[in-house]
């Protein structure tokens, strides 16, 4: 069966961390390609799986919604200017953002069903 989790957090610094460390390591012999895969695979499942398990801050945001798209179940959307209000009143800005938004892995199995 395909995996069903997003390759989404590769692009992330650990996830590009781990994509280097792993390529080092095919590259001297020490693993294989194969073997790397599953290691970015189990990668993918452990840090969807931490962030809907662990992670349960909440904020809102306000901004200029640019764009939006849904392609495969996948939302993205990008804002210009927005302003994240953060539990316990922090505020944060920036110039842009892009938000990508997609069912966990749970979700996808369920559907399929």
């Amino acid at each position: 069966m395909a995996s069903a989790y997003y390759e989404f957090y590769r692009g992330s610094s650990i996830g590009m961390a781990l994509t280097d460390s792993l390529d080092e390591l095919i590259t001297g012999g020490v693993i294989t390609p194969q073997l790397a895969m599953k290691v970015l695979q189990q990668f993918d499942k452990s840090l969807a799986d931490i962030m809907v398990r662990q992670v349960k801050a909440k904020s809102t945001l306000k901004g200029h919604l640019k764009t939006y798209r849904l392609c495969d179940d996948v939302w993205t959307f990008s804002v210009k200017n927005p302003t994240f209000k953060m539990e316990g009143n922090e505020v944060v800005t920036s110039p842009k953002i892009k938000i990508i938004a997609c069912k966990n892995g749970d979700a996808i199995e369920a559907g399929k069903k």
